[in-house]
C-alpha cells in the first residue's frame, strides 16, 4: 500500500464514525413534476418553431422559382436548430434535473435526438442551395460557392456545421471506444462555438423574420435563454458553491492495488445537500489537469469538514489522482445522480458491486433510513481488491443485515440468477441496486429480471461518456 499524505496536522477522519455523517444536510428528493413540465415545454416550444415558419411562407414565395424547395430548407433549418438547443439543454447539468432524471438517462436522450440536427441541417443547406440555385438558374455548386464567398454569416454557419457534424462523429460508439475522454470533451466544447456561429447566421439572414418580429423575438429569447441556462449552471452556480466550499487535498491512501481514496477537507460542508450513491465532476487544479472534470462517486457521506472519493486509476485524471499533493485546489460540479434512497420503492433492498463500484454502495448504504432491510453482495478478483470491506462489512452488521463476499475470477465466481437466488431469496421482493463494469452491471440486471424482480425495482447509473 501507498503511505498516506496528509495536509498539516489535519487528522483524517473515522469514516466509521455514523453518528458524524448524520451531522450534515441531506440530500434533495427528486422533483418528478419538473422533468414532465419541461417535457411538455419542449414539445410546445417545437410546435410553434414548425407552425412559426409555415406562417411565414405565402402562397407567392411557394409558386415562386424553387419556392418550395427554399420553404422546406427553412423548416429543416430552424427544427434542426430548435433540436440542438434541446440537446444542449439536456447536458447542462441543471441540478434539479439531473437528479430526477439522472445523467446516464439524459446522455442517451442527447445520443437519440443527436443524428436529427445532423440530418436536419443538412437537409437546410442542400434544399437551400437547389432552391437559390433554380431563381439564379445557376448549378448548385456555383451557387454554394456564391454564398460562401459573398455572405460571410453563412461561412461561418458552415463552419458551425462541420464542428457539429464533427462532434455527431465523435459520439458514435465506435469513435467513443477509440479515444480518450479528454479529446472527446474538447471536441464537445467547439458544439458551442457552433452554436454561436449558427445563432448570428440565423439571425442576420434569416429571411423567415422580415416583417415578423414575433418570429424574431421568439428566437432571440430561447436562444438567450439557452445561454443563460448554461452559463448559469455550468459557471455562475459552480464557481460560487466552489468560493464557499474552499476545497483542498486533505490526504491520498491506496485503498487496493490501482484503487485510491482522496479525503477532501473544506469550509460549509454541513450545508452541502448530498445524498449516498450521488457523484460530482471532479476537477484538480494542477497544471496538467485543471482543464477538465470527470465523474466521481462520493465514497462515503461527507464528516464536516471532509468528504471522501475512491477513484480506480483507468484513465489519465484517476492515474494522476495517486500523485496530487496535499493542499491542492480542488473544483466540483454536482452532486449528480439518481442512484440514491430515493429511488427505492420497498423497505427492502439488495446492494450489488464489483470493483470501485463498491464505493458509492458504501455511501448509499450509509444513507438509507434505519427501517431498511439490506441485504449486500460484493464480488472481486482477490481479497485485496475489496475496497472498503470492513467499513462495509460494519454498516451491514449494524443494521443487521446479509453480507456476501465472492472472490475470484469472473469466470469461476459468478452473479447470475442461480447465484443471486441462493444467497438473497428474497431478492424479488425488494429493489436491487447494482454498480460495477459495465459487463458486470448488464449480467446482474439481467438475473435480477429473470427471476422476477420488477424493472422500476432495479436501479443502476452509467457514467461513460
Amino acid at each position: 500500500m501507498a503511505p498516506t499524505r496528509q495536509l498539516g496536522k489535519i487528522e483524517r477522519p473515522a469514516w466509521t464514525n455514523h453518528s458524524a455523517a448524520n451531522r450534515r444536510r441531506h440530500g434533495h428528493a427528486p422533483l418528478p413534476w419538473v422533468a414532465d413540465a419541461l417535457a411538455a415545454l419542449a414539445g410546445i416550444g417545437f410546435g410553434v418553431v414548425v407552425a412559426l415558419v409555415i406562417a411565414g411562407e405565402t402562397r407567392g414565395t411557394l409558386a415562386s422559382p424553387g419556392g418550395w424547395l427554399i420553404a422546406a430548407g427553412r423548416l429543416f433549418g430552424f427544427t434542426g436548430t430548435y433540436l440542438m438547443l434541446v440537446m444542449v439543454l439536456l447536458v447542462a447539468r441543471l441540478p434539479w434535473l439531473e437528479r430526477t432524471v439522472g445523467q446516464d438517462r439524459l446522455v442517451r436522450w442527447h445520443r437519440r435526438i443527436g443524428p436529427w440536427p445532423i440530418v436536419l441541417i443538412t437537409l437546410h443547406v442542400v434544399s437551400i442551395t437547389l432552391g437559390y440555385a433554380q431563381i439564379t438558374k445557376a448549378g448548385p455548386l456555383h451557387q454554394l460557392w456564391v454564398f460562401l464567398a459573398n455572405y460571410p454569416d453563412v461561412l461561418a454557419a458552415m463552419v458551425a456545421f462541420a464542428l457539429i457534424v464533427m462532434a455527431g462523429f465523435s459520439s458514435i460508439r465506435i469513435a467513443r471506444q477509440k479515444m480518450k475522454y479528454e479529446t472527446w470533451w474538447i471536441v464537445h466544447l467547439y458544439t458551442y462555438l457552433a452554436l454561436a456561429l449558427a445563432f448570428a447566421h440565423q439571425i442576420v439572414t434569416g429571411v423567415v423574420f422580415l416583417g415578423h418580429p414575433l418570429t424574431r423575438m421568439f428566437w432571440i429569447v430561447i436562444w438567450s435563454a439557452t445561454a443563460g441556462v448554461v452559463v448559469t449552471s455550468r459557471i455562475v452556480l459552480p464557481v460560487a458553491r466552489n468560493i464557499r466550499l474552499q476545497l483542498r487535498v486533505a490526504d491520498v491512501v491506496e485503498e487496493a492495488p490501482g484503487v485510491y481514496s482522496l479525503t477532501v477537507s473544506g469550509r460549509n460542508l454541513s450545508r452541502l445537500a448530498v445524498s449516498g450513491g450521488q457523484f460530482f465532476q471532479w476537477r484538480f487544479l494542477t497544471k496538467d489537469l485543471w482543464w477538465h472534470a470527470h465523474p466521481y462517486s462520493l465514497s462515503a457521506l461527507p464528516r464536516p469538514p471532509f468528504m471522501r472519493v475512491t477513484v480506480k486509476g483507468l484513465g489519465d485524471q484517476s492515474s494522476a489522482v495517486a500523485q496530487l499533493k496535499p493542499g491542492t485546489r480542488v473544483f466540483i460540479e454536482g452532486p449528480y445522480g439518481t442512484f440514491t434512497r430515493h429511488a427505492r420503492t420497498t423497505n427492502r433492498v439488495t446492494l450489488i458491486g464489483a470493483g470501485v463500484g463498491i464505493t458509492p454502495l458504501r455511501a448509499l448504504l450509509e444513507d438509507l433510513p434505519a427501517n431498511v432491510e439490506v441485504s449486500v453482495v460484493i464480488r472481486a478478483s482477490s481479497p485485496e481488491d475489496v475496497v472498503h470491506r470492513d467499513e462495509v462489512e460494519a454498516l451491514v452488521k449494524l443494521r443487521k443485515g446479509q453480507f456476501h463476499e465472492l472472490v475470484g475470477s469472473r469466470h469461476e465466481v459468478r452473479v447470475d440468477a442461480p447465484a443471486l437466488r441462493t444467497l438473497v431469496p428474497r431478492l424479488v421482493q425488494g429493489d436491487v441496486y447494482v454498480c460495477g463494469p459495465g459487463g458486470f452491471t448488464d449480467q446482474v440486471v439481467a438475473a435480477a429480471e429473470r427471476l422476477g424482480v420488477p424493472r422500476e425495482r432495479i436501479h443502476h447509473e452509467a457514467f461513460t461518456f
